[in-house]
């Protein structure tokens, strides 16, 4: 059963605000990564690559956790519990768009680095449970 995002956590969201996405190693400890997010109704999409930690983690146990604090308001943050899927369908489409949001630019022209970079996938997060205040 998925859960509902506030009005006020989907404006946070919205905005320029970085999430801290959690995932499950495989000996079963935490890894986090820092990134852009994306809403789509409730679900949150956010862009990694192929051979990132992160992307194998969820491949192999798509549970996840993500915290989003408001930078004006360190108090105020929200912890969203789910599950995700992750897919190769858009994921080059979805990191322009991010990079546009965050920086004004296009992926390649933010990190001209990133012509290196892996296959980009889509990660989807479908929330359960949200805990916090925002």
């Amino acid at each position: 059963m998925s859960a509902a995002l506030s009005d006020s956590l989907k404006s946070l969201l919205d905005d320029k605000v970085f999430i801290v996405v959690g995932t499950v190693q495989p000996d079963g400890s935490p890894q986090m990564s820092p990134v852009w997010v994306k809403r789509d109704g409730d679900d949150l999409l956010f862009s990694t690559t192929v051979d990132r930690r992160k992307e194998k983690n969820l491949r192999r146990d798509p549970r996840v956790t993500v915290v989003v604090m408001d930078p004006s308001n360190p108090y105020a943050y929200a912890e969203i519990r789910g599950t995700a899927e992750v897919t190769t369908e858009g994921g080059r489409e979805l990191i322009d768009e991010l990079s546009r949001k965050y920086t004004g630019k296009d992926y390649a022209d933010f990190n001209p680095a990133s012509k290196d970079d892996a296959e980009r996938v889509v990660v989807r997060i479908t929330p359960q449970k949200v805990v916090g205040r925002v």
